[in-house]
């Protein structure tokens, strides 16, 4: 039954790609994303190899509990072309004689042996084998994470930079009527060439921009595609999305209290919490050097030789034999080696609490660099949308008085710029802080 599931299983898992890119139809959700990354992303394969490694290691230690067995045969041939007289011969602790110059002998055996008892390490061995597994299993979970993570900022940056665009070509778009309206006023005497020179310059300039940002979104597109292991010929684009203020502006969880969901939820502090454990067996597998090992030998052979009086059944029924031992061994002194290995797991003990430390700083830091992130692009935001209003309102009078001729171009230029400039402000800290908050609520240990 556990076979049937597995099996299912593993035929869903191949199926997933594929009912990704059906469902996707070229426009990729960020889900999407995050699902076709799991399949694919190789380092993240490897992280799973690596896990399934280590599982070999858990059968392989277990396997240490069992007797060994082994068997052996050996066929030789004696050749002595100046023997004159007949020679006494040993085979199987039978003295026996021959005088022909060829003889053949064969000896056959199976010998076993089984470790009783070496300080409970085979078992200890076992349970280490089991913690490398885990390890593994909270590596590959750190990488997926940090996988979704660098997605999520990719999808995040195509999503402002697409809104970017679009300002910059309703700007543009805008440059072109004005400049068009300055060739009319030349060609009536009311403008001078050089001010309409400026105005086409200003066109030039926004054609630049609308090219420069499409360059950043298929640079970030290249990347993601990168990231998830996309096939070049796959079609491939971020699917619009409408983030209100009330996503962006919703209510910032404590960073304290994500961070306390966070030590119960991230696979990077249960690994550094397992590594300490592990550090503990690892010294009780050091100590166990000093102590003694008992071991069970047991075996049966048979040997036969031609050329001898007594035929091959009655050599191997004479020369049949088994044998029965027990080995106890008993560590007196090793040159200092048990008393380094229990030294250096000791120390290793110290180095995987520094690492949880470690670790927990790291994330606390991650943490607060979010959060302060989204809170100050939440306020900002705020400020930003209000100044778009104002330089939107302005820039509108600013094009109507120009047009009448009340404006000169140098005021128009610049109240151009001054919307420009707080429309990109407030893209970028409306998906700053969207992101961070998103980001936020994953570390709190919930999904994207």
């Amino acid at each position: 039954m556990h076979k049937i599931r597995k099996k299912c299983l593993m035929a869903s898992l191949a199926l997933l790609p594929c009912t990704v890119m059906a469902q996707t139809n070229g426009v990729w959700t960020l889900q999407n994303c995050i699902d076709y990354a799991v399949a694919h992303n190789v380092q993240l394969l490897k992280s799973v190899a690596a896990e399934q490694s280590a599982s070999v290691d858990v059968a392989e230690a277990k396997a240490g509990l069992l007797p060994s067995l082994s068997g052996a045969m050996t066929q030789g041939v004696n050749y002595r072309p100046f023997q004159e007289s007949g020679g006494n011969f040993v085979n199987g602790g039978i003295a026996t004689s021959a005088a022909d110059k060829v003889t053949q002998n064969g000896s056959y055996g199976i010998n076993a042996q089984w470790v009783v008892w070496n300080g409970g390490k085979n078992r200890m061995s076992i349970t280490n084998a089991q913690y490398n597994q885990q390890l593994a299993a909270y590596d590959t979970q750190t990488q997926a994470n940090k996988v979704k993570e660098e997605i999520a900022q990719l999808y995040v940056q195509i999503l402002y930079m697409t809104e970017a665009e679009k300002v910059n070509r309703t700007l543009l778009l805008q440059d072109s009527t004005i400049c068009e309206r300055g060739q009319q006023m030349v060609n009536v005497g009311s403008m001078s060439k050089a001010d309409l020179a400026q105005l086409q310059s200003q066109v030039s300039q926004g054609r630049y921009n609308v090219v420069n940002v499409q360059t950043q979104i298929d640079n970030a597109k290249m990347q993601l595609r990168q990231l998830m292991e996309l096939p070049a010929d796959e079609a491939f684009d971020v699917q619009p999305v409408d983030a209100t203020d009330v996503q962006v502006l919703n209510s910032i969880p404590s960073k304290d209290a994500i961070y306390s969901s966070a030590l119960d939820s991230r696979p990077e502090i249960k690994r550094s919490q397992l590594a300490i454990e592990q550090s503990h067996l690892s010294t009780k597998i050091a100590k166990s050097g000093y102590l003694p090992t008992i071991s069970l030998t047991g075996g049966i052979g048979d040997s036969h030789m031609t050329g001898s009086q007594t035929n091959w059944a009655k050599q191997m029924k004479n020369n049949f034999n088994g044998s029965l031992g027990v080995t106890v061994s008993i560590p007196i002194f090793d040159n200092r080696k048990n008393k380094s290995a229990v030294e250096r797991a000791k120390v290793a003990e110290t180095t995987a609490q520094l690492d949880l430390q470690d670790t927990q700083k790291q994330l606390y830091q991650t943490i607060e660099t979010y959060w302060l992130n989204a809170t100050n692009c939440q306020a900002k935001y705020v400020a930003a949308k209000s100044s778009v209003e104002s330089m939107a309102t302005s820039y509108e009078l600013m094009t109507e008085q120009f047009n009448l001729g009340l404006k000169n171009i140098a005021e128009l230029l610049n109240s151009r710029a001054n919307l420009l400039n707080a429309q990109q402000t407030m893209l970028q800290d409306k998906y700053t802080a969207l992101l961070n908050r998103n980001l936020l609520n994953f570390y709190a240990g919930n999904e994207l």
